[in-house]
């Protein structure tokens, strides 16, 4: 006959029997296979980042590196515990590798991208995706050909305000949207960020496919794209402030939408300040994001006066990167931005630019 226990010793017990599943738990955790990733490409500035959000990872690990730098190469693998790649091609052949975060100068995407995804490794590219309309559309092919998950990097479309304002787009608040504007600009060059010598100078030169508006302008237009759909055409001008880059420090471009908006699309780094981020004006609606803080006005929507600060917003997601790690974990509908997206952004850039060394309207 079994004896019955003490309600302390069943304390015990169960205690005992919580803290041997916990164990077990955390052994099968430490046992199971990890993602390997790799990283293509150390030249970007947000590289620091995507590290760190791996490492918080415990069920990811980084296995390779690569850079044509050899010494960056070897100063990322002591830093991750990876072993550095002497080429790509050693991380394409690697089955035990899923993944490739690919971080090169934007020229060289268009190699290790398609390379990448003909070898069947998930992809998370830096943005832009490419320098135009060929490269970005022969990636976005790839990419889609071999049926991986792909993200890249437009951290707008995370941002709470963001999400407020494609919902009311969505439900009509705004009634018909007739323009809309974006900036992107921050003291990049005022601070010397650029300078030759500098991590980041490539950033300035042909191998980044355009200077400040091809990197920050790219943000503003795929927040108009996500908010308002397809560009027809463009006509942009860029210019320079202090004149040490052959690239463009600032401009301006105008967008016609298929639905008949327009458009206006800022970037620079020359900006001392940024304080209106986003315009958006309707037939029923009106929304400016000033300072950080949403004023919404609308006829639909009760208690959107415009008078002062907007306070019901859903909250952030996570940046872009913490979005693909979840994917990778298997998180079912991740807001991942996807290949053709990515094309079609870039596909646009290069038309900006052609408007603006030609000085005449392009369709896209």
């Amino acid at each position: 006959m079994t004896a019955k226990l003490t309600r302390r010793e069943f304390g015990y017990a169960a205690a005992s029997a919580a803290l041997a599943a916990s164990a077990a738990a955390r052994m099968s955790v430490a046992a199971a296979p990890k993602i390997s990733l790799a990283i293509a490409g150390l030249a970007h500035p947000h590289l620091p980042t995507f590290v760190a959000a791996i490492g918080k990872r415990a069920n990811m690990k980084i296995a390779a590196v690569w850079d044509e730098d050899n010494a960056l190469a070897q100063k990322w693998a002591t830093q991750t515990g990876a072993r550095a790649a002497r080429e790509p091609g050693e991380i394409w052949k690697d089955q035990q590798i899923e993944v490739a975060v690919i971080c090169s100068p934007t020229a060289k995407h268009a190699d290790l991208v398609i390379s990448a995804a003909n070898a069947r490794k998930n992809l998370y590219v830096e943005k832009p995706l490419g320098v135009g309309a060929k490269d970005s559309s022969a990636m976005a092919d790839a990419i889609e050909k071999a049926g991986i998950i792909f993200q890249t990097g437009y951290v707008f479309r995370s941002e709470g305000v963001h999400l407020f304002l494609r919902q009311q787009i969505k439900a009509g608040a705004f009634g018909t949207i007739t323009r809309a504007r974006c900036c992107n600009a921050n003291a990049g060059i005022l601070s010397g960020q650029f300078d030759p010598g500098q991590p980041f100078a490539w950033m300035m030169d042909e191998k980044a496919g355009g200077g400040a508006f091809a990197d920050g302008g790219t943000h503003a237009l795929d927040l108009l794209m996500w908010l308002l759909g397809d560009v027809t055409s463009v006509s942009a001008m860029l210019g320079g402030a202090t004149h040490k880059f052959k690239a463009d420090e600032f401009g301006e471009a105008l967008v016609q939408f298929k639905s008949g908006a327009i458009g206006s699309v800022a970037a620079g780094w020359v900006d001392v300040a940024n304080p209106v981020t986003l315009q958006i004006a309707g037939t029923e609606g009106n929304a400016a994001i000033v300072r950080h803080q949403l004023f919404f006005k609308s006829s639909k929507v009760p208690g959107a006066d415009g008078t002062k600060p907007w306070p019901d917003l859903p909250a952030a997601l996570a940046q872009p990167i913490d979005l693909f790690l979840d994917a990778l974990e298997g998180k079912k509908n991740a807001p991942l931005c996807t290949a053709r997206e990515a094309a079609s952004r870039c596909a646009v850039m290069e038309a900006i630019y052609r408007s603006a060394a030609k000085g005449e309207r392009i369709a896209v």
